[in-house]
């Protein structure tokens, strides 16, 4: 097969989930007794998640409305927001870190908290994503996404995988937290699935973007090679469009040109290098197609606000990218 049929077998939407590839931060397995109420921090860069295996809790996000979660549902907290879990709205909540913790292992956690009333039982976690387009995807999605179960795809698969969780984060067997952690794993990605499925804002901005299928084509071929030295042209042509035809709605799907795109894009990956790499900056400009580090540094700094060595010594947070994006 040619190399372009390939490129242009992918799905783009798919490409991006493919690459929600993530480190776990922490898993805990939580049982708790009304009347409770869990505090959970802000963790910047980190998605976290809750289900529901037994009983019923409250899930309060700041700015939000509270939504209640019962047995079988999956709610996400996309941008790490810090946020509440309690028995009943209004009731006071602990912070998660001053309470008592069984530690299984590094990463993962058991937690008994409340008082002697009904019983729910959650396993929770919070995991971070590590490629840039995972994160440009997360940093998308809205501050809160819930799926009840009774609306899940695949249902009778969702309550057979959380009955199997349930079993393992109770039984504690060898090999328990991996099992429990790749579960996890799978649940979300299947929780931002619905969500993209029937949520009409998964199909605005760059979400939208990537779902059509020419703008999505060039946009996977610039996040699979950055380095490549792309033109307005070979980008039209790869999406089987004129080239007029092409810049137009790229920058009407994206809500910036194609080429602009690319900076942008190059940028946010060696952002990605410079905080998590020890890649010297003649290397990271190679890697993105640079032929001077000098080139680089300028490129980095418009579109960054600072130079790469100033980003690198500071370890600056990524920018968090315009919403419209």
């Amino acid at each position: 097969m040619d190399e372009r049929d390939v490129w242009r077998s992918v799905d783009p939407l798919g490409e991006a989930l493919h690459l929600l590839r993530m480190s776990g931060a922490f898993y805990c397995s939580s049982e708790f007794s009304a009347p409770w109420g869990l505090a959970l921090p802000a963790m910047p860069q980190c998605l976290m998640f809750h289900v529901v295996t037994a009983g019923q809790a409250w899930l309060e996000v700041e700015g939000r409305d509270s939504v209640l979660l019962q047995p079988g549902d999956l709610a996400l907290v996309p941008q790490g927001t810090g946020h509440r879990l309690v028995s009943d709205p209004g009731t006071t909540a602990a912070p998660l870190f001053e309470l008592p913790r069984e530690a299984v292992s590094e990463r993962y956690e058991i937690l008994r908290h409340g008082g002697t009333g009904a019983v729910t039982k959650m396993v929770c976690g919070a995991v971070r994503f590590d490629h840039p387009t995972a994160r440009h995807f997360v940093s998308l999605l809205p501050r809160i996404i819930r799926v009840a179960a009774s609306q899940a795809p695949n249902p009778e698969w969702l309550h057979s995988t959380l009955r199997f969780m349930a079993a393992e984060a109770e039984a504690l067997r060898p090999g328990g937290e991996t099992v429990v952690t790749r579960l996890a794993d799978i649940l979300v990605i299947q929780t931002i699935r619905a969500w993209l499925e029937h949520d009409p804002e998964a199909r605005t901005g760059w979400l939208g973007a990537l779902q059509d299928r020419q703008v999505g084509r060039a946009i996977v071929l610039i996040h699979r090679d950055p380095a490549r030295a792309w033109t307005l042209g070979t980008l039209a042509k790869e999406a089987a469009m004129s080239r007029s035809a092409f810049a137009a709605r790229f920058t009407q799907r994206v809500g910036m040109p194609a080429m602009q795109y690319l900076v942008h894009w190059r940028m946010q990956v060696a952002a990605s290098l410079l905080r998590e790499e020890d890649a010297g900056l003649a290397d990271v400009a190679s890697r993105l197609g640079y032929q001077s580090e000098a080139a680089f540094s300028r490129a980095f700094k418009r579109c960054i606000g600072v130079a790469p060595g100033t980003f690198r010594r500071d370890v600056a947070p990524l920018p968090a990218p315009d919403s419209r994006h």
